[in-house]
């Protein structure tokens, strides 16, 4: 199957300002892209303006894109065609948690807290209800169906702050606050976990009423390999589309400035390309497709 991705960000900077963005598709699926989906950059203060940016890869394989954007309002924009196997996450319920001492280096830092992840805090909570000789994919499973069913998903509660165990009190938040307590709750269990953030398009289920956006869930490491877990909709997925991993979100920010900026318009598009003439497009469809 094809999928059609694509965002349109319009920032505003009163200075002129450095920025990071993560908006690239991820390493590991550069090579399912179909249709370029370079990022268009533009000044909509300054038309006649170049914006040039270079991209590079950080100490997790994101790629990470970099310029300076001039004061005013400025607009990135992509869109990209990418082939997909069709298939939900995968699954395998034999799957046992791998001992530390067996674990390989690069994965060790997925076990330690971080910025919204505080492993101490919610540690004695985590072996109180989740603890067993046993651990493994059903230990994962049983986080998911207790972060899903704990927090309730609400755009309009989202706050960049919010930790792992200050979602676990509140008990609202969204997809980032579900993964961070997910995250939090293996890795106090020893079960390494890290964020993902991406595409993550309405395919195989009903469609979604809220704004389209970026999505976030996690992977966790079993068996020696890594598995995709999502507690905020706990049921396997089609269609992901990865942008970035990390420790948390501190990690995998869309925009990072350096100076502070406005947000004047995000949108998202991922949409199932259909060969069936029935199936309506995407009313951002025609404006994503006119930037490749």
């Amino acid at each position: 199957m094809k999928i059609a991705y694509g965002y349109d960000i319009e920032i505003e900077c009163a200075n002129e300002t450095p920025v990071i963005a993560l908006v690239d598709i991820h390493p590991t699926r550069r090579g399912d892209i179909c249709r370029n989906d370079i990022p268009v950059i533009r000044s909509l203060s300054f038309p006649d303006r170049d914006i040039s940016s270079e991209l590079y890869q950080d100490k997790f394989g994101n790629l990470c894109r970099r310029f300076v954007a001039p004061a005013g309002r400025l607009s990135l924009c992509a869109s990209g065609l990418i082939s997909d196997s069709g298939m939900p996450d995968g699954c395998d319920t034999d799957a046992a948690m791998v001992r530390i001492e067996d674990l390989p280096s690069d994965v060790l830092e997925f076990t330690l807290g971080s910025r919204y992840c505080e492993t101490d805090i919610l540690s004695e909570q985590a072996w109180a209800r989740f603890g067993r000789p046993d651990l493994g994919w059903w230990t994962v499973q049983a986080i998911c169906d207790y972060v899903h069913d704990h927090i309730t998903f609400d755009y309009l509660q989202a706050r960049s702050t919010r930790s792992a165990a200050e979602g676990l009190r509140e008990r609202i938040g969204v997809c980032r606050d579900f993964a961070h307590l997910a995250i939090t709750l293996c890795r106090c269990l020893n079960i390494p976990a890290r964020y993902c953030t991406g595409y993550l398009g309405d395919i195989g289920v009903p469609a979604d009423p809220n704004p389209m956006d970026f999505s976030a869930w996690f992977e966790a490491y079993l068996d020696g390999r890594w598995w995709t877990f999502d507690a905020r909709h706990n049921q396997p997925r089609i269609g992901r589309i990865v942008i970035a991993r990390g420790r948390d979100a501190t990690d995998v920010p869309i925009l990072n400035s350096y100076g502070p900026h406005v947000l004047r318009r995000f949108d998202i598009l991922t949409q199932e390309m259909a060969s069936n003439a029935d199936v309506p497009p995407s009313p951002l469809m025609n404006t994503f497709v006119q930037l490749s």
